[in-house]
């Protein structure tokens, strides 16, 4: 898919920075005018992968975040946040719903299920001891008339 527009966001892994990035990102793709449901789902959906990286990528530590956001052809938002954290042994388990590695921090383990219910296709990318990449799309309803 072609690629329209895009933006790149870094910032540490400090708690105050999941609203920061939620809103970038969904500042960004108001310029496609989706409706206030899509822009919803878009903002649960990058809180959800920023406050995973915040959690369990950089656990004890502060560590750097990356976000890339692109606007493809056909009114789609692409999304792509990245960490430099510990990785995960087992996606596909850690994909399962209610299924966490901080119980200790009562998390629900709900944070892919969450981002895959809001998106249309959700890829995680990970390996041990270097980072995670979650890759989300979502294809918005633009108001906007081309032409």
């Amino acid at each position: 898919m072609n690629v329209q527009n895009e933006m790149k966001l870094s910032f540490l892994s400090n708690s105050v920075n999941e609203a920061f990035a939620r809103t970038a990102v969904t500042s960004f793709f108001t310029q496609l005018d989706p409706t206030l449901d899509e822009l919803t789902d878009i903002k649960t959906a990058v809180s959800e992968a920023v406050t995973n990286c915040i959690v369990h990528a950089y656990r004890d530590t502060i560590g750097p975040i990356q976000i890339v956001a692109r606007v493809l052809e056909n009114n789609t938002a692409y999304i792509k946040v990245k960490d430099r954290g510990c990785g995960i042994e087992d996606v596909k388990k850690a994909m399962e719903p209610l299924f966490t590695t901080a119980p200790e921090e009562e998390r629900a383990g709900l944070g892919f299920a969450v981002m895959e219910s809001f998106m249309d296709t959700l890829r995680v990318f990970s390996t041990p001891g270097k980072g995670t990449s979650v890759v989300m799309k979502k294809k918005l309803t633009s108001r906007v008339r081309h032409g």
